[in-house]
């Protein structure tokens, strides 16, 4: 058992840290493929040399970060092979289906088109080259959109039934896939990176303010990703309170760590500012923070849209309390009913098994019977006490706190650039704003980096909701292998993204002291 919780926690790592690195990489490339065909558009309607410049230097920045964004997003799925064959068996006839469309149709496209966007200029029409460059920022999207669909499906299984005889999960309804968790995820994901991208033009026209350099040309550039990532920034904020309502209804656990809430109330307040308490367990009578500072009903309206409705916390849902997807409280099975009834499905799978290979197809249907109406809980019996199915309380409670903090700073940033943008005086007044602004970025990837963590993290143990935990989702591999792999990743992945950071700056460091900006006349 010691080694196979090592082999886990090394597996859980392994993935987290390519996850982690792949997402750096992720959120650019969706919003600054936008960016750029926004800009290209701008040039074919207008016919000005200074969108076409602008147009090709952010367009080299993006196919730097594309490049290395793929070739970590290849080594991610391949894991599932290697670290996960088990969940690869148990879903991957439902799984592995939007990550096939996902590689013939949503790659085929970025490729295809991103080839004639980097390479054609000149040798196809102008109209021709932008509905590439368009077609290759809707197939970064369109990749998105299934890799997200399938992350969603883990944290909200629909759409599929256990077949008994093959011993796997089989895909029943294909359109149930797009459940209201997912068209949240998709828009939330792709509309933050449009906001992360909006702070990178900035930063990196800052930087130019900053040396003295293509003043023109740097601010243009901050208007589009201002306006750009003001848009993408509300859009994120609009669709992360569709998710929020989504994850009260379907992972209720979830949003009671977020909120680190053991006990809910109707009109639940909201937490502003808190320190969890470390002693605290959902089953003693500890004080759940030491000290804190909340929005009364903000909770409730979060969860429900309503400030008069009942939130459950931690103890409340381990006790068998919850609220429905019309947002009603219920009584449901308390946990540990649910590991008592997760071990009576596996026993009706065994006693199917048996009864099929002794040909006796009465015992089959009726443990078949017996399986169906308690497998929703199927993933409970591997588990001893229901501790284990309560996620880490303290990562998921923080890493919420820090991406609404830096979201509604970079809410404030936005607005700020836009109002010294197109005043003149001031954007070359404060210089100090410069700094502000180049500072930011990292900022904006730490912002994203953490909704990411209270997405995963939120749903731990779960590889799949409420079906198959982490422990029971691994390969029947040996731990050295995965800690062997994990530091290779680790330092490759270094290596990769200390080269796309040293690219970017050479790269920018050079263009930005040609001219990029020629004075039009009147």
């Amino acid at each position: 058992m010691e080694n196979l919780m090592s082999v886990v926690e090394w597996s859980r790592l392994q993935f987290a840290i390519t996850a982690i690195y792949h997402w750096l990489f992720v959120p650019l490339t969706l919003g600054l493929s936008v960016i750029v065909a926004i800009m290209e558009s701008a040039y074919l309607r207008t016919k000005s040399e200074n969108w076409l410049r602008a147009t090709k230097f952010w367009m080299t920045l993006f196919g730097i970060n594309f490049a290395i964004g793929v070739a970590t997003g290849l080594i991610l799925e391949f894991e599932f092979g290697t670290n996960w064959s088990n969940y690869s068996w148990f879903v991957g006839d439902i799984f592995g289906a939007p990550l096939a469309i996902e590689g013939i149709l949503a790659f085929f496209m970025e490729a295809t088109f991103g080839a004639v966007m980097f390479f054609g200029w000149n040798k196809v029409s102008p109209r021709f080259h932008l509905a590439s460059t368009w077609l290759t920022a809707i197939g970064a999207s369109i990749s998105a959109l299934w890799i997200l669909v399938a992350n969603a499906w883990m944290q909200y299984p629909v759409g599929m039934e256990f077949d008994p005889a093959q011993m796997r999960n089989v895909m029943t309804d294909f359109w149930a896939l797009f459940s209201g968790i997912a068209v949240n995820k998709f828009f939330h994901a792709v509309f933050s990176g449009w906001a992360l991208a909006g702070v990178f033009v900035i930063g990196v026209s800052c930087y130019m303010l900053w040396r003295r350099r293509n003043r023109d040309f740097a601010v243009n550039s901050i208007k589009v990703g201002a306006w750009f990532g003001l848009i993408g920034l509300l859009l994120t904020m609009y669709t992360g309170d569709g998710s929020a309502v989504q994850v009260a209804r379907h992972q209720p656990m979830k949003l009671a760590a977020m909120e680190g809430l053991y006990h809910g109330h109707v009109g639940q307040s909201l937490t502003g500012v808190a320190m969890l308490n470390p002693d605290k367990e959902w089953n003693n009578e500890e004080d759940e923070y030491l000290f804190e500072v909340s929005i009364p009903y903000g909770l409730s309206i979060l969860a429900n849209h309503d400030p008069n409705t009942f939130v459950p916390g931690i103890s409340d849902i381990v006790e068998g309390f919850s609220i429905n997807a019309d947002g009603d409280t219920i009584n449901t099975v308390s946990y540990a009913e649910r590991i008592e009834r997760g071990k009576l499905a596996q026993k009706s799978l065994a006693d199917y098994d048996a009864a099929r290979k002794a040909g006796d197809k009465a015992a089959m249907e009726a443990a078949q019977k017996e399986l169906s109406v308690n497998y929703p809980y199927f993933g409970y019996a591997y588990f001893d006490s229901v501790e284990e199915a309560i996620p880490p309380v303290g990562l998921t409670f923080t890493m919420f706190r820090v991406m609404v903090v830096l979201g509604s700073y970079f809410l404030l940033f936005f607005v700020v650039t836009l109002f010294f943008v197109y005043r003149r005086d001031l954007i070359d007044r404060f210089r100090w704003f410069y700094m502000a602004a180049m500072v930011s970025v990292p900022f904006m990837w730490i912002c994203s980096e953490a909704g990411w963590a209270v997405a995963e993290v939120g749903r731990q143990p779960w590889a799949i909701q409420d079906l198959l935990p982490t422990c029971a989702a691994i390969s029947d591999i040996p731990v050295s292998s995965v800690i062997t792999t994990f530091w290779m990743f680790a330092v490759v992945f270094t290596l990769l993204l200390v080269a796309e950071v040293s690219i970017m700056c050479r790269y920018v460091e050079k263009r930005s002291k040609e001219q990029l900006y020629t004075p039009e006349k009147a």
